[in-house]
């Protein structure tokens, strides 16, 4: 597959012009370095035989580029929003303004719809996702993301100290999810001494990702009263989280968007072997079942209670983390996420 590609002119859309958004780093762009294949940044007015568009590329444009095959690289769940959302109503205008899409498409569900039918093959993140896609697409392809060059340190030691330290990690714009559990926090501090740790950027851009510049702190100290905030980076990561005891990942389940998310963030945990706590959302639902692991939660009283269970338990911990290792070394290794990478192209090439 690297020599089929390598004999052709391969552009990718990407997510940022350094290529270090994860949506970049974690997919295809990992990828073409593990497999040596060679892609230059794509531009509309370039003449390709193959394109990659992420879900940053403007659809007003490529979906309809003629000239290539396209691989649309669609991993979160805006086709399960509903046509009467606030914010996916004003999308559409919203990519406009800002420069994303050349041409204005004021419904932004019909500019997905649309680059999906265009696209040669589709990947996406979630079964959820991928029954709607093949209603536009015949060709759809459940890839998940990268996480080798995160995974530095590994948990072995599941002995906490006199306080029990939760982490969570993500972009500042999804720390808004913790709130789900702050309650759940107020209320376990009665009994216990705990703190959390939140793994990000240190600030963020409150619009379309490059206007309104804000600090992260002003988010995380409005969660908790012992929230310690670590900046994200690669070299560091992993050694942070891999020092608290237990990490956790609350879902607003009523938030389509949210809640359509996959299991990328419970593998990277995992990979680390840290025991998780989640929301049940179907993708977490799912991989927790496969563990057979009681920790996907729907109330705040499960939350309390599965939280309470394992702050007291350290061979719940360690089994917990330890399985849930083992299920993602086993299921999801870099050599299965880069046969499927492989499938993708030999689908189309």
């Amino acid at each position: 597959m690297t020599m089929a590609l390598n004999n052709l002119r391969v552009g990718y859309v990407p997510c940022s012009c350094d290529l270090l958004q994860p949506g970049d780093r974690r997919r295809f762009a990992y990828y073409a370095l593990k497999r040596n294949i060679k892609f230059e940044i794509a531009h509309p007015s370039g003449k390709y035989d193959l394109v990659i568009v992420t879900e940053r590329g403007d659809k007003s444009v490529w979906s309809k580029y003629r000239n290539a095959k396209i691989v649309y690289d669609f991993v979160d769940s805006y086709l399960a929003i509903s046509r009467c959302d606030p914010k996916g109503l004003l999308r559409g205008l919203a990519k406009y303004c800002a420069g994303e899409s050349r041409h204005l498409e004021l419904n932004y569900w019909k500019a997905i719809e649309g680059m999906c039918s265009r696209a040669d093959a589709v990947l996406c993140s979630t079964e959820e996702q991928k029954q709607n896609i093949l209603k536009l697409c015949k060709n759809v392809h459940i890839v998940l993301d990268f996480h080798n060059s995160v995974v530095r340190n590994v948990k072995t030691d599941y002995t906490c100290g006199s306080v029990f330290n939760f982490v969570w990690e993500g972009l500042p714009c999804n720390i808004g999810s913790l709130f789900e559990i702050r309650e759940v926090l107020a209320r376990l501090k009665e009994k216990y001494k705990i703190a959390l740790h939140v793994v990000t950027d240190l600030y963020y851009y409150q619009y379309m990702g490059r206007y309104l510049r804000r600090d992260t702190s002003n988010l995380t100290r409005r969660l908790f009263d012992n929230v310690h905030l670590h900046a994200w980076e690669e070299k560091t990561c992993s050694s942070i989280i891999s020092g608290c005891d237990m990490a956790v990942i609350p879902i607003p389940l009523n938030n389509p968007l949210a809640a359509g998310k996959p299991e990328n963030k419970l593998l990277l945990f995992w990979r680390m072997g840290m025991p998780v706590i989640v929301s049940a959302t179907p993708a977490y639902s799912r991989a927790m079942q496969s563990c057979g692991l009681p920790m996907a939660c729907r109330t705040q009283e499960e939350w309390l209670g599965t939280l309470e269970k394992y702050i007291n338990n350290k061979q719940a911990r360690g089994s917990a983390g330890q399985l849930g290792r083992v299920y993602a070394e086993d299921n999801y290794s870099e050599e299965k996420i880069l046969a499927r990478w492989d499938n993708v192209f030999k689908s189309i090439v």
